[in-house]
């Protein structure tokens, strides 16, 4: 434990007491799969300037801090939020891409993969391994990729909309590992075509009152099922601000309301609002209005009316999708690493031709347990 206080700069005592405090955790199962790491804690909350993610690790080779992400704030009118934030600084409209976020890094020898929470995922790392060269590493050693790791063949978020049937990864922001400081949006796609690597889209370079090309940009991504858009300074001066879709948060709460006793009533809330403020906001006419209403309300009782029939049938309720791993090893390392995580899952092996292709399901216990209750007599409260 001394290393993490050396490199947060806390004392020894202030680090075992967040230890302690369960916000100071194990973010490794430690395997040969990781050769350059020692050990390794992640920040299961923000600490002082540091964002909940950040990862302390101790390599081979010293002591480095990854730095988790920063938290990105939410705009629910696109008018005056983005002029009162923005003010008269050009922006680039982001794909926001329905995906897990995954910092790609080089610690010793090695390429590793990061997830938002800062557990180092043998899953994640593999694909990575499998997908990127270290020669940016070589260049920039202090610097991470920032990525959406996109697809079918998604431990946490699979995800049909883009056609890639296994799992990519696309740049959003190339930061600092230590600072968090991140470089410029022309920077990064100079870097992106340099490396040869992949960049989340940027839909219109514009100025926040440009209202018309931002909604045509958004109704595009929404006809097309996508998540939204980041809107940021072009100089990476200013904070970002984040914007979805009403596909995106109709699909939010059809997840949720599928798998409603894993998801807090704030979860929930916070999409119809969103929709509720997108209405009033695009002046819809009575039937626009009224298709809304519809889908919204197919969101919220479809999933839930799913789930009670199956669990009323004796089925259990899962998330279920399909992974390919390039190695036993590392579909061996992954189960220890869901158990860290404190998942209730089941794994199939379905082909073990070429590569390792395995079902994944990941049960929904909290959903599961309290409609079998309702069904049997039990009270809501």
């Amino acid at each position: 434990m001394n290393f993490v206080a050396k490199a947060l700069n806390l004392s020894t005592s202030a680090a075992d007491r967040l230890e302690e405090r369960n916000i100071l955790r194990k973010a490794i199962v430690k395997h040969p799969f990781f050769p350059d790491i020692v050990e390794a804690f992640r920040l299961e909350k923000k600490f002082g300037f540091y964002e909940d993610g950040t990862v302390v690790v101790k390599a081979v080779d010293g002591v480095r801090v990854f730095r988790g992400f920063p938290k990105i704030r939410r705009i629910l009118v696109l008018n005056p939020a983005l002029k009162k934030h923005f003010r008269d600084r050009e922006i680039a409209l982001e794909e926001k891409m329905n995906g897990y976020n995954v910092r790609v890094v080089k610690i010793g020898e090695n390429l590793y993969g990061i997830t938002r929470r800062g557990l180092i995922c043998p899953y994640t790392t593999e694909k990575v391994r499998e997908r990127f060269e270290d020669d940016f590493f070589k260049d920039y050693p202090d610097y991470m990729l920032c990525c959406e790791a996109v697809g079918l063949a998604s431990p946490y978020v699979p995800s049909d909309v883009y056609g890639i049937k296994e799992l990519d990864f696309f740049i959003f922001d190339i930061r600092d590992s230590r600072t968090n400081d991140s470089i410029s949006i022309r920077e990064k796609e100079e870097i992106a075509e340099s490396y040869g690597l992949n960049m989340v889209k940027v839909h219109l370079v514009t100025h926040s009152d440009d209202f018309d090309g931002i909604k045509r940009v958004i109704d595009e991504l929404n006809s097309n099922r996508r998540e939204g858009i980041v809107f940021k300074d072009v100089e990476m001066k200013l904070n970002p601000l984040k914007y979805t879709t009403s596909y995106a948060n109709t699909s939010d709460l059809r997840y949720a309301f599928r798998f409603f006793g894993e998801y807090a009533r704030d979860f929930m809330l916070a999409r119809i609002i969103r929709e509720a403020f997108q209405s009033f906001e695009f002046g819809e006419g009575e039937e626009e209005f009224n298709d809304r209403c519809l889908r919204l309300g197919r969101a919220i009782l479809e999933p839930m009316v799913s789930s009670i029939k199956e669990c009323s049938e004796g089925k259990t309720i899962y998330e279920e999708s399909i992974l390919v791993f390039s190695s036993r090893e590392v579909l061996d390392l992954f189960k220890s690493h869901l158990r860290l995580l404190g998942v209730d899952f089941k794994l199939e092996i379905l082909d073990e031709a070429k590569k390792i292709r395995v079902k994944f399901k990941r049960i929904m216990r909290g959903t599961n347990d309290r409609i079998e209750g309702i069904l049997k007599g039990s009270t809501w409260k």
